[in-house]
């Protein structure tokens, strides 16, 4: 199997590299959500464009904002 993102070999859905930062990502979420009362789609919008977001989990959260929207 491969990653989504990035075709490295995937046990998951994504590779280890991706996994993780899809892990930190909705772990993450609940904090914010408490915080701010943002929607899931608002949440990954700020994580996308936050610059201090790593590549990864930029990458994770364009394709978790991609398959919302399909």
């Amino acid at each position: 199997m491969k990653c989504k993102v990035c075709d490295r070999e995937a046990i998951t859905e994504y590779c280890e590299l991706h996994e993780k930062a899809r892990e930190s990502i909705v772990k993450k979420y609940d904090v914010w959500k408490r915080a701010l009362e943002i929607s899931w789609k608002d949440y990954l919008n700020k994580v996308i464009k936050n610059p201090y977001t790593g590549l990864w989990a930029r990458e994770v959260a364009e394709r978790l904002l991609d398959e919302k929207a399909t």
